[in-house]
């Protein structure tokens, strides 16, 4: 066993936990120690643990009611944090637009220890080369045709999903809710809709090229051309990076959720957290349950060993599930009651890691 770190960003401030290794028998509650708490007075919807380096660096996206969305850092798990004198992400002049939130932070590639991409609201993908000290708009992406006709999702309009090809860091993925997938061959230079085959039920066109609203994407540990993607209403599953999509719902309770995860080393495998429904937001059948698939989405089985029984309400939103490079992986998720469960046997068996926390909104952990 590793020592895990695991963040959570919740609607009011970060909440970071502490696994360690070696310590004798684990105790009720899996071993799990908090460590810090941080920016109380702000939402945390966006952060990432970047291990490139071999220690986590965290960047933590804070939204003050009073000052606004920002960026903040840290290399010393916390003990001391950085802002930038200029905020870090922000549209420039002539674009007509301003910063309302963050959606995703994500590093790039590995051979590129200090680039960073950030996904927004209004949607649009920004990316840094100074480690988060300044973003930069991915223009050709923010004035494609089709922008102007991405229309907001419940939760608004935003960019939430960024994936290298690990073959090639060139090849980025992002999604956008509602706007859909979109591929870049190039560097960001130029970008493609990638949706064929995902629905659109909500549209009278029902399989339109771009309008999709996509909750997230994620790709397989080993085959990076398989992607598994949650929509509003559907699962899927691409085999070409995208370029086309198939249904893969045999066994699952409800079509209806915002997670997807892939397990960090097993092909095939990926997580869901259903909902019952777009108009009723509770774990589908109201039990806290995790669906696993080992067979790349033709099947899923139900994983609730040390989860609730009773009747539970808790839903998981897409940033909120997440695994560590443990194998078994650990795999984690908080939802939106403020309890955060942990897993170290690939989902199997769960422990309750806390409970009355605010809002959570998102969940990374790292080996540490």
């Amino acid at each position: 066993m590793t020592d895990v770190l695991l963040a959570v960003g919740t609607r009011k401030g970060l909440f970071l936990f502490r696994r360690r290794a070696g310590v004798g028998p684990v105790p009720a509650g899996g071993g799990w120690q908090r460590i810090g708490t941080h920016f109380t007075d702000q939402a945390v919807s966006a952060l990432t643990l970047d291990t490139r380096s071999g220690r986590p660096r965290m960047l933590v996206g804070g939204d003050s009611a009073h000052w606004g969305p920002s960026v903040f850092s840290s290399t010393d798990l916390g003990a001391s944090w950085h802002e930038p004198g200029r905020p870090a992400v922000r549209f420039p002049a002539g674009t007509g637009a301003s910063l309302e939130r963050l959606w995703q932070l994500a590093p790039g590639s590995a051979v590129e220890p200090d680039v960073f991409y950030a996904g927004t609201e209004p949607a649009a993908l920004f990316r840094s080369l100074d480690g988060g000290e300044s973003f930069e708009l991915v223009r050709p992406l923010w004035e494609h045709p089709h922008r102007e006709q991405w229309t907001p999702g419940g939760g608004g309009l935003g960019l939430h999903t960024v994936l290298l090809d690990p073959r090639d860091a060139r090849r980025v993925t992002v999604a956008v809710s509602t706007g859909g997938v979109y591929r870049s061959e190039d560097d960001g230079a130029s970008w493609a809709a990638s949706n064929a085959g995902v629905s659109a039920v909500f549209l009278p066109d029902q399989e339109p090229e771009f309008g999709q609203c996509v909750h997230k994407v994620a790709r397989d540990a080993v085959d990076p051309d398989r992607l598994y993607l949650q929509n509003h209403w559907g699962v899927f599953r691409s085999d070409d990076g995208g370029r086309r999509w198939s249904a893969i719902e045999v066994g699952l309770p409800s079509t209806f959720g915002f997670p997807v995860l892939a397990h960090p080393h097993r092909p095939d495998t990926a997580y869901l957290f259903p909902l019952n429904a777009d108009s009723d937001r509770v774990p589908a059948g109201r039990r806290c349950r995790v669906y696993r698939t080992e067979d790349a989405g033709r099947s899923w089985m139900g994983l609730t060993a040390g989860l609730p029984t009773a009747e539970h309400h808790g839903a998981v939103l897409r940033d909120a599930l997440c695994t560590d490079g443990n194998d078994p992986a650990g795999v984690y998720f908080g939802n939106r009651n403020g309890e955060l469960y942990a897993s170290a046997d690939d989902g199997e068996s769960w422990h309750q890691v806390a409970a009355h926390l605010p809002d959570v909104l998102c969940v990374r952990a790292a080996l540490a």
